[in-house]
């Protein structure tokens, strides 16, 4: 089936097949990442916008680079730099941008549902890089992509997501994406970052970390959200990672080939320890990497490019 959508909003939206689309594409153009030459024109003449109003080290970079291997010309603009510091409200922002011809915009931003408004309003692409703690689409397709590279499919695989679930887009884009991928998902933390009403999307909720952990086969952890929190939700990190860390001793009930996964940025000490971070089951540079394939395959179908177009032919030198 052809790619119809021009924005990439949240993932809740999107239909099982246009996952497997992102995630073919996505295999094609890694192929493409492993030449001497590693760009490819699908792009070329384009000009997109990264408007990240929000601090960001791995995703900012990684739609830059996946832009820049598509041949896309690339603006970056953060809150230090653009005229939000001067009070010019995100309508006037983004629709300069626009009115400078810009082909594409790449918002990060505080506020939930910003990408959504700025849809309604402009009449180029745009994709949601994370607003506040609703979504963040991209990082749960190039998850779910990653644990597909390790597991193949993903249907009634068990995968646990462990950590602040309240607070983070990332679990809310992965639980969308890998209940629609058949995965058997369990959330689990403090019962104020997990509350019980997550079942309502078609995981399991646990608060004992060792029956949660026993034979999964992806562990995801997340950090502490601290700027999202208005107060406090536990006593302290010491006692947070005394009940819910992940160590070598609590790895060791995961099935014995599972995968440890982190969207980052990682507390060291905090919810994992360094030794399993850097680990041989840690695939979270796997992660980083990956990111850059599934936003070039995001960018390419939202600039109405087509799954099966894609060239990832020998290396044009």
């Amino acid at each position: 089936m052809p790619w119809n959508r021009r924005h990439l909003l949240t993932l809740e939206d999107l239909s099982l097949a246009e996952i497997t689309q992102v995630h073919t594409t996505a295999a094609a153009f890694k192929r493409t990442l492993t030449r001497s030459v590693k760009k490819v024109p699908a792009l070329r003449g384009k000009t997109i916008v990264n408007l990240f109003l929000e601090p960001s080290t791995r995703t900012r970079m990684a739609f830059t680079m996946a832009a820049k291997r598509l041949s896309a010309d690339v603006i970056s603009l953060d809150s230090s730099s653009s005229s939000t510091t001067k009070g010019e409200t995100l309508r006037d922002t983004a629709q300069n941008i626009q009115a400078l011809q810009a082909d594409m915009i790449v918002l990060r931003h505080s506020a939930a549902g910003s990408p959504l408004y700025l849809s309604r309003i402009l009449n180029i692409p745009v994709i949601n890089a994370g607003d506040g703690a609703h979504e963040h689409p991209t990082q749960g397709l190039l998850d779910t992509f990653t644990m597909q590279e390790h597991l193949g499919r993903l249907q009634g695989r068990k995968v646990v997501i462990l950590g602040d679930i309240l607070f983070s887009r990332v679990a809310r884009s992965n639980i969308h994406a890998l209940t629609k991928l058949g995965a058997a998902v369990t959330l689990v933390g403090p019962a104020t970052l997990v509350p019980h009403w997550f079942t309502e999307l078609g995981v399991k909720v646990s608060h004992d970390l060792r029956s949660a952990l026993a034979d999964a086969e992806v562990v995801m952890l997340l950090r502490i959200q601290h700027e999202r929190q208005a107060s406090g939700h536990f006593p302290s990190l010491g006692e947070y990672t005394s009940m819910f860390g992940l160590n070598k001793t609590r790895a060791s009930w995961l099935n014995p080939k599972a995968i440890i996964m982190h969207p980052g940025p990682i507390n060291r000490g905090v919810e994992i320890d360094s030794e399993l971070a850097d680990g041989e089951r840690s695939v979270i540079l796997e992660q980083v990497t990956n990111g850059i394939a599934v936003r070039m395959a995001v960018l390419y179908l939202c600039a109405g490019g087509q799954p099966e177009l894609v060239y990832a032919g020998p290396d044009p030198s």
